[in-house]
């Protein structure tokens, strides 16, 4: 398989769909607290997404019904907003996409939920970090192997595992 370079004006297309779901994203983690519905978040990045121009990639898409993946606590990924309100304590993982100028953006952030537990924390702190553990890989000469690797190989030395059904999900 061969690997398409993107030009530079198409690469600056992506950095402002990239910088625009970043400004949804912080939107809608301003809003988290306790006593709001993910289903109230959800409408707060939908109306986000349409005031930046840009379409939200996730609805519709395979007959998902929401702009939001939104995952509280033990859910995994991909959970779909309810009326249900979040709880002081909980951990919420709001995963969103959008599309703007025909180029895909697609990021997940973390949020506390008020005051949580310090495992919560521990958790949250730790999964960022992975994170970067894996940005390190992601440049040339390295695969997306090499990323995930780096993420898997931290969080165990943590602790924590791997729910092996969504390797390769972004890691």
């Amino acid at each position: 398989m061969a690997i398409k370079l993107k030009s530079p004006w198409e690469i600056e297309r992506m950095r402002e769909a990239g910088a625009l779901l970043t400004e949804v994203v912080e939107e809608v983690g301003r809003h988290v607290e306790p006593g709001i519905t993910t289903k109230e978040l959800d409408r707060i990045a939908y109306e986000a997404i349409k005031k930046r121009k840009a379409k939200p990639a996730f609805l519709g898409l395979y007959g998902f019904p929401a702009t939001l993946c939104t995952s509280v606590n033990e859910v995994v990924v991909h959970g779909i907003p309810s009326e249900e309100p979040l709880k002081e304590g909980d951990i919420l993982s709001v995963d969103v996409g959008l599309i703007y100028g025909g180029f895909a953006a697609d990021m997940a952030r973390t949020f506390p939920v008020g005051r949580v537990s310090p495992e919560a924390e521990r958790l949250i702190r730790d999964t960022e970090a992975a994170f970067f553990e894996g940005l390190k890989y992601l440049r040339p000469g390295f695969r997306i192997g090499d990323v995930a690797h780096a993420v898997q190989t931290f969080l165990e030395s943590r602790g924590y595992g791997v729910v092996r059904e969504f390797v390769g999900h972004g890691g």
